[in-house]
C-alpha cells in the first residue's frame, strides 16, 4: 500500500450536502473517483466493487458510526490493511487518538474547506510514507 498514487476514495457521510460539496471538490478539484454512501452498511456493500485506496468516514452516524464501519471495513478481505481519514465537527486529542490507534492516517475537522480537502487527504496520505 506504501508509494502508491491515490486514485479511489470510499466517502461515507449521512448529510447530502457534505456528500455533494466533498464529491464535487475532491473529484474536480483533486481529480479523484470518488463513491459515496450514507450510511456504514451501504458501505460495506459498496467497498467490495468500487475498491477504494482510502476510506474517508464521517464519525457521526446512524445506525454504525464512523470507527464501527472502518472496523467492518477492515473485516472484508483485501481491505486489511486500506487506510482512513474521519471527518468529525468534534476534534479533540482523545478523540484524533482514539482513531489513530484504530488505524486512521488522522482527522480533518469539519466544517472543511472544499478548495483545501484534497490537499488535506493527500497530506495525510503521504505522511504515511514518511
Amino acid at each position: 500500500m506504501l508509494n502508491e498514487i491515490l486514485h479511489k476514495v470510499l466517502h461515507v457521510e449521512d448529510e447530502v450536502d457534505i456528500q455533494e460539496i466533498a464529491k464535487m471538490a475532491l473529484e474536480a478539484v483533486g481529480g479523484l473517483i470518488v463513491r459515496t454512501c450514507g450510511d456504514g452498511k451501504e458501505a460495506l456493500s459498496a467497498a467490495p466493487e468500487f475498491k477504494p485506496d482510502l476510506f474517508l468516514l464521517d464519525v457521526m452516524m446512524p445506525g454504525m458510526d464512523g470507527p464501527e464501519t472502518f472496523q467492518a471495513l477492515q473485516k472484508i478481505p483485501g481491505f486489511e490493511n486500506t487506510p482512513a481519514i474521519f471527518m468529525t465537527a468534534k476534534v479533540m486529542e482523545t478523540e484524533v487518538m482514539r482513531f489513530k490507534e484504530l488505524g486512521a492516517l488522522g482527522v480533518i475537522p469539519k466544517p472543511f474547506d472544499p478548495m483545501t480537502l484534497t490537499d488535506q487527504i493527500m497530506a495525510l496520505w503521504d505522511a504515511r510514507n514518511a
